[in-house]
């Protein structure tokens, strides 16, 4: 029995050494640096701001109500067919050249006809200091849903 108490003494020891050296927690530190910063970076996905990066159809429709400024992101054809009353169209590919027309001071809702252009949009406008988030799903599931649509999708 002495032998296995000096035995596991003599391992916390060498673990306690171990643990000593600079080199040993350095690595540690930035191992948990690392940690912290994953988990920062993730974010739970929301902005600095705390308007989530991606809100349902249902939720993009209470942000619409409540006056939150809509952008649109689809082309002008795609528009003209139909598009959410009140929206305002910049394009994806002059979105960078317009931001002046985007208001800093209000949150931003940015759709598209699915919700894949709207994800750029969106992070276009983070970069750019905007509060902004996009709606999953798009347009044809805010049309699905019966929410208010000026025109009509193609059947």
């Amino acid at each position: 029995m002495s032998r296995r108490k000096s035995k596991n003494a003599n391992t916390r020891s060498g673990l306690s050494a171990y643990l000593r050296k600079p080199a040993v927690q350095l690595g540690l530190l930035a191992l948990v640096a690392l940690v912290i910063y994953l988990i920062a970076a993730a974010g739970g996905g929301s902005s600095a701001s705390g308007l989530a990066r991606e809100v349902s159809v249902d939720k993009a429709y209470e942000m619409y109500q409540a006056g939150t400024f809509v952008v649109d992101v689809r082309t002008q054809e795609e528009w003209d067919e139909y598009h959410a009353p009140n929206a305002v169209l910049i394009p994806l590919d002059q979105l960078p050249n317009r931001l002046s027309e985007v208001p800093k001071d209000r949150e931003i809702l940015v759709i598209c006809r699915s919700g894949n252009r709207s994800q750029e949009g969106r992070d276009i406008l983070l970069s750019a200091g905007y509060n902004a988030t996009s709606m999953t799903g798009g347009l044809k599931e805010w049309y699905a849903k019966g929410y208010p649509i000026e025109g009509a999708p193609a059947q």
